[in-house]
């Protein structure tokens, strides 16, 4: 596939706003896991807040998209000049020349928990009432709105894939000429659903998660924005190039994996092939890794089948939590700075290595150059997706 060039980037997590945030805490083992005060706080888990949410409407001019999700959707699009380099790509390209591509798992369902709490003679109160907010596309509406992009607008919503799988559409979108550019992307914040629909799964753990630990126990729940600008010909300076992508559908089990990993090897490998590399080229893979039983044990004896036992993998969702339709755009900015500085990030909170994990997930962070990384994003159904980037 022709390489496509990213000329902005950014992610906002529990970790703080912001591309150096970000850094700075990964390179510290600082993590931005904290015990459960969302909502009643009812129950005992960790979680990956992102501070300060409830202080920060939207502007007047956005007010009426009103919602956690959109606040959040806001800050991030606000950090590192995304918002001002995706606005210039509009100038350059021409506003319906831009894509909108945004992954979400729960979008605005918080709101729209708060609304049905407040029923009045069984119907949303007038406040509440609004249906532009109360749907799964409202992200990707609100993001194409604050940037002025009128091209194609798509949300892809295929649980925790969601925001890997969008730069997968765009690279489809841009080769078949229905764009020139895509601000790709994914947001998801934290909600009575997913909290309580993950902890009825039994997969939501009482401890801060240790991903491809011997004794993990479970996931913990975070939230996070982020975004990325691709564009078939850049007029910008490049920060990295999209290189590859792999897709499949396991369709095995509504929540659980594969249990020989097929989808999740045939997804790493589609992605090499587009990129036209071997697995020994790869100096970083940032691992789906949610410190659940089934999908840490299934993901390393895929990876261990493909890779050399020289890379360095390792799972961040011990530093942000998992934050589900996020969690694809988030740890996609996670590979690009390890490109970008050579910080290898380990698998926080984790000390005792599962045996069943090969030698590739590495538990301690690691300092040194690369040229390509991958980005692991799998989701409920079997819905996998990877990502190689390359340096610029």
């Amino acid at each position: 596939m022709a390489p496509l060039a990213i000329t902005a980037h950014t992610a906002t997590t529990a970790l703080g706003a912001g591309l150096e945030a970000q850094y700075a805490a990964l390179a510290q083992g600082r993590g931005g896991l904290r015990r459960n005060d969302f909502g009643d706080a009812a129950l005992d888990c960790w979680i990956g807040r992102v501070e300060g949410l409830e202080q920060a409407p939207l502007p007047s001019a956005l007010e009426r998209w009103e919602s956690r999700n959109h606040r959040l959707a806001w800050l991030a699009l606000r950090q590192d000049g995304f918002i001002e380099a995706a606005t210039a790509a509009v100038r350059r390209h021409g506003a319906t020349r831009v894509a909108t591509l945004i992954g979400t798992s729960t979008s605005s369902i918080g709101e729209t928990e708060a609304a049905y709490a407040n029923l009045e003679d069984g119907r949303f109160p007038a406040a509440q009432a609004r249906l532009h907010v109360h749907n799964p596309h409202a992200a990707c509406d609100f993001v194409a709105l604050a940037c002025g992009a009128q091209g194609p607008c798509l949300t892809v919503a295929t649980a925790c894939s969601s925001s890997a799988k969008v730069f997968a559409l765009a690279a489809r979108m841009l080769h078949a000429g229905l764009a020139d550019a895509a601000i790709v992307g994914g947001v998801d914040t934290l909600c009575g659903s997913g909290l309580y629909g993950f902890n009825a799964l039994q997969l939501v753990s009482p401890e801060p998660c240790r991903p491809f630990d011997a004794q993990r126990r479970g996931l913990s729940l975070g939230e996070a924005g982020g975004f990325a600008l691709l564009e078939r010909e850049a007029t910008a300076p490049v920060r990295a190039w999209l290189r590859g992508y792999g897709e499949s559908s396991d369709a095995h089990h509504m929540s659980a994996p594969h249990p020989q990993g097929l989808g999740a090897r045939r997804a790493m490998a589609d992605a090499l092939a587009r990129a036209g590399l071997d697995p020994e080229a790869i100096g970083y893979l940032n691992l789906h890794g949610t410190a659940t039983p089934a999908n840490d044990s299934v993901e390393a004896a895929a990876v261990a089948a493909l890779f050399p036992a020289t890379l360095h993998a390792g799972s961040t969702k011990g530093w942000t939590g998992h934050t589900l339709g996020a969690a694809g755009i988030v740890e996609s900015v996670f590979a690009l700075l390890a490109l970008e500085h050579g910080l290898l990030p380990g698998t926080l909170n984790s000390r005792e290595p599962d045996p069943a994990c090969g030698p590739q997930v590495r538990f301690e962070t690691a300092l040194q150059p690369i040229a390509h990384a991958m980005n692991n994003a799998f989701g409920f159904g079997g819905n996998n997706c990877s990502l190689v980037f390359s340096c610029a």
